[in-house]
């Protein structure tokens, strides 16, 4: 089976991390399904049926921690399948799957500016704020509360090996806002320093776990030491259904030259190295969880699940 180019191009970039935060990933993939839709050149409701089902499993392999691509996937097969018997013909039902993944894209776009908007009540004038990673929700909430008058100043972690945190103190600072970059191992040494902590979240567990960046515990574990509030800031699409049935999130682990360098680390005598891109922060060490419906508890995660999800497999959405 085979598909447009683009949408191949949009696997690869999720999967090396051109595309990168859950967010735009979760955007990413609804664009790689509505590409597939805009470019096919199959002509039988059957045929184009199997070619969104192969687009969506491609989609699927790319990065299997961040919970939203498979929820933004899950979002569009789910509306397409129950949509089906209304769907006459191939082309309605492109036109269906355009519509769908051009609203879930929309409602991805109004969350982050809710929950700048929701999470900006819990800033205070004057505060300092510790962020970690790049986190287009934590980064909205931090704006937002800027925008709102208030006067405060932000810790961003460098957090490697990717330095992401290099493009949140970049984007915080061209809004104006005060920014100390700082190596992820000096957050102990500030924390005494800082008011609150906000980070983002790839994926949010049954049970509030939040799993997130790797280095996100251990900004929790040093947050909860010095009583120092945690909040995290996430779309409804970034809670993990597959927890509701007892499976753990999957963390990543990617390419050990992300740490050192291939020529280098052959150098070394037995030295492997390890990897791991995400890692998961206990809903004791969280305060509050920011989301677009509103604030709740990290005890409140199940009722987000049951109301938003239920607990249907992805993989009963793809079967052929």
């Amino acid at each position: 089976m085979e598909l447009p180019k683009e949408v191949y191009q949009i696997a690869d970039d999720i999967r090396t991390m051109k595309i990168r935060g859950a967010g735009r990933i979760a955007r990413a993939a609804a664009l790689g399904l509505k590409k597939t839709a805009e470019l096919s050149k199959v002509n039988t409701p059957e045929e184009f049926k199997k070619q969104i089902k192969y687009a969506a499993k491609i989609l699927l392999e790319t990065r299997p921690t961040a919970v939203s691509l498979p929820n933004a996937i899950r979002y569009v097969m789910s509306q397409f399948n129950n949509k089906l018997p209304d769907l006459a013909t191939t082309n309605d039902m492109k036109e269906y799957i355009i519509l769908t993944a051009d609203t879930f894209i929309k409602n991805s776009e109004e969350a982050v500016k809710k929950i700048g908007l929701i999470g900006a009540r819990r800033i205070r004038d004057g505060d300092v704020i510790l962020t970690h990673c790049n986190s287009s929700c934590a980064i909205s909430v931090m704006i937002t509360a800027f925008k709102q008058g208030k006067s405060i100043s932000v810790y961003a972690t460098e957090t490697r090996p990717r330095f992401q945190g290099h493009i949140t103190a970049k984007t915080l600072g061209e809004a104006g806002i005060p920014v100390t970059l700082i190596t992820d191992n000096a957050v102990r040494y500030f924390m005494n320093d800082i008011d609150l902590v906000i980070v983002g979240a790839d994926a949010i567990a049954a049970n509030g776990a939040i799993i997130n960046k790797i280095g996100t515990s251990m900004v929790a574990l040093a947050a909860h030491e010095a009583r120092t509030h945690v909040y995290v800031a996430a779309e409804t699409y970034k809670f993990s259904p597959q927890t509701v049935l007892g499976k753990l999130v999957p963390i990543e682990e990617r390419d050990p030259t992300e740490v050192i360098p291939k020529e280098k680390l052959a150098q070394m005598k037995n030295v492997k190295v390890r990897n791991p891109a995400f890692d998961t922060t206990p809903p004791e060490y969280i305060d509050i969880i920011i989301t677009e419906k509103g604030i709740i508890s990290p005890q409140a995660a199940f009722v987000i699940l049951h109301q938003e999800y239920g607990i249907t497999e992805l993989e009963d959405l793809l079967e052929e």
